[in-house]
């Protein structure tokens, strides 16, 4: 034994202190590294550079209902009717993905009120598969419109979406027109559907229900369109500008009505319920 080890182990070295993996986290944009708990009270935006970050379905209904809100029970649909399978079975992906998650799919609602104001409000979570649009988000989509006709209140929709997803094939491309018609069943009651648009909102979400509200609000930089810039640079054979399928972007352009911060955004939805909800609504 070497002298540099013995006197190694006869000081009293304290024991190293273990640091929890989730004390920090980095921001996508600025890089900067943030003290998770200041990043959470401060809505998953980002203090030093304003990036609002993804967050899962029970933290956005937490921060757009009062407290006390009823989830709505998730739908109960048939599960890989197509056997589908590429690199793995799609029960396999759905196991994967409710393993990280409280949810069994990518839609949750909930019946509250925003400050006051009663509403329904859906979230599509990205963190599920993307947000990928398949038989049970559609039929959750649904089953919150039916809800917001049966309270006759508002129906609220946050999407954050990949698209349809394909381990669903046709059956998923039939949740557009499925929830579409549910849009035009809330118009013709004469109550308000409001979408927010958050990061990112793309494919079949946009082609359907994401760009059907009396209503569009988004969230500052968040990315929102069909097809991806790369796809439509190549089909149309030109530069596309700085900034193109951006919030602030398609505000210029007349696709999205306002963009909004997310600290702003419970009481701009209670403004607009206010404004949209005619008194034999309520």
């Amino acid at each position: 034994m070497s002298w540099l080890t013995r006197v190694r182990n006869s000081l009293p070295f304290v024991a190293k202190r273990e640091t929890p993996d989730n004390l920090w986290v980095k921001c996508p944009r600025c890089h900067e590294m943030l003290f998770a708990k200041e990043y959470e009270e401060n809505l998953s935006v980002c203090p030093r550079c304003d990036y609002h970050g993804r967050i899962g379905a029970d933290a956005r209904l937490g921060q757009i209902l009062d407290s006390g809100f009823e989830l709505l029970s998730e739908p109960v649909v048939q599960e890989d009717p197509l056997k589908f399978r590429d690199s793995k079975r799609y029960t396999d992906r759905l196991k994967q993905a409710r393993a990280s998650n409280p949810h069994r799919d990518a839609f949750q609602s909930g019946f509250g009120t925003i400050e006051g104001r009663r509403a329904v409000v859906g979230v599509q979570d990205f963190m599920f598969m993307g947000g990928s649009m398949g038989m049970a988000v559609g039929q959750a989509f649904c089953n919150g419109a039916a809800r917001a006709l049966k309270e006759r209140c508002g129906f609220i929709v946050c999407t954050a979406a990949g698209g349809a997803r394909m381990q669903e094939g046709i059956l998923s491309l039939m949740q557009m027109p499925k929830a579409t018609v549910m849009t035009r069943r809330l118009r013709e009651a004469g109550l308000p559907y409001i979408v927010v648009l958050t990061d990112p909102t793309t494919g079949g979400v946009t082609a359907s229900y994401a760009m059907l509200g009396d209503i569009h609000i988004a969230e500052p930089d968040a990315l929102i369109g069909f097809a991806g810039q790369r796809v439509i640079q190549e089909t149309i054979r030109e530069q596309l500008p700085e900034g193109f399928q951006r919030s602030e972007y398609l505000h210029k352009h007349g696709m999205v009505d306002m963009v909004v911060h997310r600290k702003e955004l419970r009481q701009t939805l209670a403004g607009v319920l206010d404004y949209l909800s005619p008194a034999k609504a309520a």
